[in-house]
Formats: C-alpha cells, sequence, structure tokens
C-alpha cells in the first residue's frame, strides 16, 4: 500500500497543501498539489497532479467552508476518493517561528503548541494561521502524526554574536533577537546547489529568496553565516506590502505625532507599506513592470537598489563572493529583476550574460565571470516532506 505525505502551508485566508508519494527508496514526487483560497469570503478549491492536469476546481459559499478545519475536511475528501489504496502516513507543516528552541523539525506534541503558541507576537500574522492547521489535522485524524517545520531553524546556524540587537542583554534572554526566515527555501537551495552549481556550493555564496515576502541569506559551506531578516519577517528588503528594514524611531514617531494606535501601524507595516506602498499601484512585480507610472518605476529602483545593498552587507560577512542565486517568484520569474541587480553588483565581479537570463539559466552569468549568478528553483514543500519522512521514519 503506497503511504502519502500531506504538506501543509496555511494562511490567513487560504490553505496550500502538496501530497508527496513515498517510495521504498529515493526521492518522492508530488502526486497534488493545491490550495483552498477565499476563506471568509468565497472559498475555492483548485487542485492539480503531479503532471499539471487540473483534478478540481470548486467554489462554495462562506458559510461552506468559513475555516482551516473545513477546508482540510474538503481537501482530506478529494484525497481519498482520488488515492484509494493509499495511506496517509504524516503531515507537515510549514511553521514560520520556533523561536529560540527549536532547531530543526520537531514531532507536534501537546508541550510543543503551547511553546509555539508563545511565539505568536513574533509572527502574528503568521504563526496563528500555522497553528490552526495543526489544529485542524487533530480534529479530522487526532491519531496522524504531525510534524512542524520552523522558517527560522535554519539561521540558527550563525554566530551568536549575529543574533544581537543593541539593546540591554535581559531582551536577548527574553528572545528578542535576530531570527532570520525563509529557512526551508534556503535549505532546500543548500541541498540543490551541490547537484547544480557544484563548483561553489561549499563556497560563499549569496541567496536571494524574492517574492511577495523577500529575504537574502549569506551562506558558507551550505550552512547561514547572516540574514536580511531579524526578529520578525518585517526586516531586510523592500516586499510586496512591508517596509523592510527602516529607522525604529518612525514608530516612536507614528506613536506620538501621527496618534496611531499599535494595531494600526501593525496594519500599516504588514499590510500597506512595501512596493504597494510605494507604488500605490500594488504589490505585483508584473504589474509594475509594465507600468509608465512614474511610482511603480521608483518601487522598482527602491526594490533592486535595497537588494544591492543588502549584497554588499551580505558579501561582507562572507569575506567575499563566489556566487549569487535568485530564487522564489520573482527571483526565478523576472528577468529584468535580475538583470537590474546583476548590473549594480559588476562591483562584486558578476557579468551577466543577457541570454542565459532571458532563458532563465540556470546559470546567468557569463562565462569568464568571475562571481557566477544563478537561478535555482526553491521546493519548500519538497524540504517539508524529507523532514517529515525523515522524522517519522518512513
Amino acid at each position: 500500500m503506497e503511504k502519502l505525505i500531506l504538506v501543509l502551508n496555511a494562511g490567513s485566508s487560504s490553505l496550500k497543501f502538496s501530497l508527496f508519494a513515498v517510495p521504498a527508496a529515493g526521492e518522492m514526487r508530488a502526486v497534488a498539489v493545491g490550495q483552498i483560497e477565499g476563506l471568509g469570503t468565497a472559498p475555492r478549491l483548485k487542485v492539480k497532479d503531479g503532471a499539471g492536469e487540473r483534478i478540481a476546481d470548486e467554489q462554495w459559499d462562506k458559510s461552506e467552508v468559513s475555516g482551516h478545519a473545513q477546508a482540510l475536511q474538503r481537501i482530506a475528501g478529494l484525497l481519498r476518493s482520488r488515492f484509494q489504496g493509499s495511506v496517509l502516513a504524516g503531515v507537515g507543516h510549514r511553521v514560520v517561528h520556533g523561536g529560540p528552541d527549536y532547531a530543526a523539525p520537531l514531532l507536534v506534541t501537546p508541550e510543543a503548541m503551547r511553546r509555539l503558541e508563545d511565539f505568536i507576537p513574533l509572527a502574528p500574522l503568521h504563526q496563528p494561521h500555522n497553528l490552526a492547521a495543526i489544529r485542524a489535522v487533530q480534529e479530522v485524524q487526532p491519531e496522524l502524526p504531525q510534524v512542524a517545520c520552523f522558517d527560522t531553524a535554519f539561521h540558527q546556524t550563525q554566530e551568536r554574536v549575529a543574533q544581537f540587537y543593541g539593546l540591554p542583554y535581559e531582551y536577548f534572554e527574553r528572545g528578542v533577537r535576530r531570527y532570520g526566515f525563509h529557512g526551508l527555501s534556503y535549505e532546500y537551495i543548500a541541498a540543490a546547489l551541490p547537484g547544480v552549481a557544484p563548483a561553489v556550493a561549499g563556497g560563499r555564496v549569496v541567496v536571494a529568496h524574492l517574492g511577495s515576502g523577500a529575504s537574502m541569506c549569506a551562506m558558507h559551506a551550505g550552512r547561514s553565516v547572516g540574514s536580511s531578516m531579524g526578529f520578525t519577517a518585517l526586516d531586510g528588503l523592500l516586499m510586496g506590502t512591508r517596509p523592510g528594514n527602516m529607522d525604529p524611531g518612525i514608530v516612536l514617531y507614528l506613536l506620538q505625532q501621527e496618534g496611531m494606535s499599535a494595531k494600526q501601524i501593525e496594519d500599516l507595516l504588514y499590510k500597506r507599506s512595501g512596493l504597494l506602498g510605494l507604488s500605490g499601484i500594488g504589490n505585483d512585480m508584473r504589474v509594475l513592470l509594465a507600468s509608465e507610472e512614474p511610482r511603480a518605476r521608483l518601487a522598482i529602483d527602491h526594490f533592486v537598489y535595497r537588494i544591492s545593498r543588502e549584497l554588499g552587507a551580505l558579501a561582507a560577512v562572507l569575506g567575499g563572493l563566489d556566487a549569487l542565486v535568485f530564487t522564489a517568484g520573482i527571483g526565478e520569474n523576472s528577468a529584468r529583476i535580475r538583470q537590474l541587480v546583476c548590473e549594480k553588483a559588476r562591483w562584486l565581479g558578476i557579468e551577466i550574460d543577457e541570454v542565459a537570463n532571458e532563458l532563465a539559466g540556470p546559470r546567468i552569468s557569463s562565462a569568464g565571470s568571475r562571481t557566477s549568478a544563478w537561478v535555482v528553483p526553491t521546493n519548500e514543500e519538497l524540504m517539508i516532506a524529507r523532514h517529515t519522512r525523515q522524522l517519522l521514519a518512513l
């Protein structure tokens, strides 16, 4: 009987999932990929098989599917009918924050859930929904083993000195420190690089995870030594709706001079800033690149500027640079953004091959480039499935 692993990535109004077949030996393969979006408004299920062919496209009234538990029941019903004769052996979850406690995936227990709830203030727009998906599985199949995989875990290899802020030491002891995020994506890239670019995989590499959420990671020998994100997923690069790095005095100004509440500031920083706030048009890079509006160009230019500035900082952490890797939605699909970033990185020895860049590589730098540049698609879901398989000994 074929064993399956379900991977869940829960958002506030969506539940993304991937189903992997677990062979007796060798790599797993995705047999279904989909999501329910519009939870709370107009829930819709879209599912494709491993070859990209549509399996399902259904829509319901919000009263029928109002939350993660009901969404999961719909997904489970579909998968049971589609994969009769197979057995679901475990569920892996993306959990954004593991805090200072968890440097590796773990089997979910009541004690672990209580501890993970303590980290909700550190990732208020992610953590509650990640945990809601775990509870939803517990409601549907309480006996099913579940594995939590953390976006912060990969960065725990960074030197201790890199984790501090210039605050009184007791705040570090209470958990106010640099964590870093998108760790599952970086972990996948670190595992994939030896097969794609063996000459640089063990060297000094900066990976740019560029999407609606964006960050960069400095890796040496496949281990994280520096990252653009810190205490929360607001830090670092300009993002779709988040501002990235900014003077903390701005928050004081908003409180004291603008009279904004903490909730209003949270909404501003998480939902109304970034590409959306600067452009006034939207947070979709494709829309901005196609626009002739001056503020769309401003948002793009600032996005590239921030990447270039962070690249210099991370190269300094590494003591040099052997390779730059682009990944995630914008990094994998926007030749224009890759070109602009590489042009600003000429001082680091990157010379772009325009033809290779248009074809998305995998190598997009010229043969004579002192520092190479690459496009490597990420696969966080497969990384979670691998961890789940290993932890459950499947």
